[in-house]
């Protein structure tokens, strides 16, 4: 029984292959049907579009005319907005049926009247459409030209206003769509209809802000302990803070010490830099500039920026006031640094890695399409026991956002999307949410009718999906459905299953194999390298800017969404996570210890043959060495061919026992949902508690980095990633050519040779194999 259940367990968590009815794959003389939307199951729906209207008659006692139209098909009723006092409004909104839910013959686009003095229902008039006789359209026609109809009243007199609409049959590649009022979102009213629309969002470009603080002149020390006072520098720059060390009270400091800053284009803010004097907590300005960033110097390599004397003015404190300049000045160096790839993503997990500059940009090497079909068996997230369900994807900076299918547990979108890739070891992130803005959602922090304070329902995550680009075959369909797993406080549960279809396509094979010998991340990562915890602050500092970005979109992308996105929690220390890196760490030497295990079977003569025939080997290794690397390379170029028979067929995913997810304890998952700080009572407790997550989260990046590493050298015979495993079994080829011919002794003279170079003839960038493997998938992408 305990068998039978764990099995069903492991069944309910796999990936399943599919065969949806999409149009990808059809042939026609050779070459594929070039279509959109044929990574998605086509969707039929009937169209209106309602335009304008003309000669209204007005309310013959109030003599106003506020009209607008219900468009209405069977139980089905989408309205516009109401147009006050005017006799020729214009609308122009599109209203979208589900073909499948037409249950009537008849659709109905009735013109009313807001004001309806003496009139019980304010009609004005209707026009009427058969369903059997609207026309079909099919892109890439032209939009169906929109008409004028008489208006009718309710026994089919014609009426003297008319009104302009067209009425069509289409899919969801009709340019329409998205902005469409969908019958799928029906229940969604008023300003909440916006929030259920299809959207892309286009992330801002973000640069480094580099403030280097050399040295201050001439300062205006207040008498506070004389030289015994502290003073530091204070650069702001929108809502964030950076402070300096500080140093003892003297006129001129010298402090040579970098500030980062995360900037997003158009550079329309300033940056303020100040000299304090004081501690922490209370502090004054002994003088301060402003920087406007657009007068800022761009940097896009290792050339430091001229420096630059800046005067000090005492800031103002009343707004009448004038700023007062005196003759302290601030040395600094400041430049935009385009030269980086700002890191706002995981590392392991990035979908971007081109620099800031659009000027050191490479062309891309393929397009990525990716169609978002449907989720089944999707778990209730509101009280009454329904699901309104969308979906993000993330890659590079184009996020997009599927129309939001409300009260539905398997909601079908049949939404396809298309990103250009510069770089193949990049990762697509998909995640379905649950909507929390309908139903009379508040927003955070405001106060309803009774002037309480009221927050809104969050967007609730359902589950989420990664993909490694380079674990997909050239112009393959993968169409898989992926389990939804979701961690809770109380332990992992699968929530669903999302069906997706996938492509990776490249004009030029030999482009992506030179991605392979280049480094990973831009030229200034390597010649000025940032701390980790410089990183880990602009990452921050970049996803701030980021959901302050996306809240200004209509509909927004919350902070929740946007954090869960970016995997903003990866880096602090959970138990489940620090137990999952070791044993990542411990099945990685596992083989060693393998290894070890057997040579003190051969040094005990546990068997005598096996003792024996060691034996001969190692002297026919020492009379015949130059066997030794031939030998090696022929057994990993046999290993190579062998497992291509048993290469992995499907994109990897996410792991529940691999991430120790089935296994975690009540407690261990109250500590890893706990935020940063903790809501633990004690400020002495949590201060301790707080430093040692921090502390035990860098244990973890480490522990991460070691196991990806080991995993990365396990992945060059494992087709994970076909292209490098070709290149690497292309390698050992060459090899085993060249260890025959060369002997030994020159080989390991050159080899040498070249380990022990003068610093003179190294290179700044990483070597041709170090970034090969730097760009070699691990399990880390299926770790939850």
């Amino acid at each position: 029984m305990a068998n039978q259940n764990q099995k069903k367990n492991k069944e309910d968590f796999s990936l399943k292959e599919t065969t949806p009815n999409i149009s990808a794959g059809r042939v026609i003389s050779g070459d594929r049907l070039p279509t959109a939307f044929d990574l998605v199951e086509q969707m039929p729906f009937l169209f209106a579009r309602v335009v304008r209207a003309k000669e209204l008659p007005e309310n013959s006692k109030s003599h106003a005319c506020n009209p607008y139209v219900e468009v209405k098909l069977g139980s089905f009723v989408g309205t516009t907005k109401s147009m006050e006092k005017t006799t020729t409004p214009e609308w122009n909104q599109v209203f979208a049926f589900a073909k499948d839910r037409i249950q009537e013959l008849v659709l109905q686009i009735v013109v009313k009247n807001k004001d309806n003095n003496g009139d019980p229902d304010g009609f004005m008039g209707h026009v009427t459409f058969t369903i059997s006789d609207i026309p079909m359209r099919v892109p890439p026609d032209s939009p169906l030209a929109p008409q004028w109809y008489k208006l009718e009243d309710q026994n089919g007199l014609k009426l003297h206003g008319e009104l302009m609409v067209s009425v069509w049959m289409g899919t969801q590649a009709d340019e329409g769509f998205p902005e469409a009022w969908h019958s799928d979102a029906a229940e969604a009213c008023g300003e909440n209809i916006a929030h259920t629309r299809s959207k892309v969002y286009i992330s801002p470009r973000l640069w480094y802000l580099r403030v280097n603080v050399i040295q201050g002149q001439d300062l205006l020390l207040k008498n506070k302990g004389g030289n015994n006072s502290e003073i530091f520098i204070q650069g702001v720059l929108g809502n964030l803070a950076l402070r300096s060390r500080s140093m003892k009270g003297n006129t001129n400091p010298m402090w040579n010490e970098d500030l980062m800053f995360v900037a997003a284009e158009p550079f329309d803010d300033s940056l303020v830099v100040s000299i304090e004097q004081g501690n922490s907590h209370k502090h004054e300005s002994l003088g301060c500039c402003v920087i406007p960033l657009k007068n800022v110097q761009h940097r896009i390599d290792a050339t430091p920026p001229a420096s630059v004397w800046y005067n000090l003015h005492k800031p103002k404190e009343n707004e009448g006031e004038e700023e007062i300049k005196f003759s302290s000045k601030l040395n600094m160096r400041i430049s935009l640094d385009g030269g980086y790839h700002v890191l706002d993503e995981a590392t392991q997990y990035s979908s971007d890695l081109r620099p800031s500059s659009k000027n050191l940009c490479k062309p891309s090497i393929g397009v990525l399409e990716l169609g978002i079909l449907n989720a089944v068996g999707l778990s209730p997230m509101k009280k009454d026991n329904h699901t309104d369900a969308y979906c993000v994807a993330k890659y590079g900076p184009k996020w997009v956002r599927t129309r939001t299918i409300v009260d539905s547990l398997s909601p079908k979108w049949n939404e396809q999307y298309t990103w250009e890739v510069f770089d193949l070891c990049t990762v697509i992130t998909i995640v379905v949410f649950d909507n929390g803005n309908l139903h009379g959602g508040k927003n955070v922090g405001g106060k309803n009718a009774g002037g309480k304070n009221t927050e809104r329902e969050v967007d609730k995550r359902i589950g989420k999906v990664r993909i490694r680009l380079s674990t997909l075959e050239s112009d393959r369909i993968y169409t898989h459905s992926y389990p939804l797993i979701n961690l809770h406080t109380q332990g992992a549960r699968k929530m669903g299953e999302i069906q997706l279809a996938v492509r990776f396509s490249c004009p030029s094979l030999l482009n992506v194999l030179q991605t392979y010998a280049q480094p990973l991340l831009p030229r200034m990562h390597y010649i000025c390298p940032l701390s980790v915890y410089q990183l880990d602050s602009l990452r921050n500092q970049a996803a701030a800017i980021t959901t302050l970005r996306f809240k200004r979109a209509e509909p927004t992308l919350s902070k929740e969404v946007v954090d869960y996105m970016l995997d903003m929690r990866a880096n602090v220390w959970s138990m489940r996570r620090g137990r999952a890196q070791f044993s990542r760490i411990t099945s990685l030497l596992s083989g060693l210890v393998c290894v070890g295990k057997q040579f003190d079977d051969i040094r005990v003569w546990k068997n005598s043959v096996t003792t024996v025939f060691s034996y001969f080997m190692f002297l026919f290794v020492i009379f015949f060495p130059g066997i030794i690397l031939p030998s090696t390379f022929s057994f990993l170029l046999m290993v190579g061919i062998w497992r291509y028979r048993t290469r992995p067929r499907y994109p990897y995913h996410m792991d529940v026992k691999l991430s120790q997810a089935d296994t975690a304890t009540v407690e261990e998952l109250e500590e890893e949902f706990d935020p940063f700080p903790s809501k633990f009572n004690g400020e002495n407790l949590r201060k301790r508690y707080d430093g040692l997550r921090g502390v035990a989260g860098r244990v973890l990046e480490v522990m991460s980095d070691l196991a990806t590493q080991g995993e990365r050298v396990h992945s060059l015979l494992s087709w994970r990633d076909p292209r490098a495993t070709v290149l690497f079994v292309i390698f050992c080829l060459v090899a085993i050519i060249v260890t025959y011919f060369v002997p030994f002794r020159i080989i390991m003279f050159l080899g040498v040779t070249y380990l022990l170079r003068p610093p003179r003839f190294r290179f700044d960038m990483p070597a041709v194999p170090q970034n090969f493997l730097r760009r070699m998938p691990a399990k880390s992408d299926g770790m939850l």
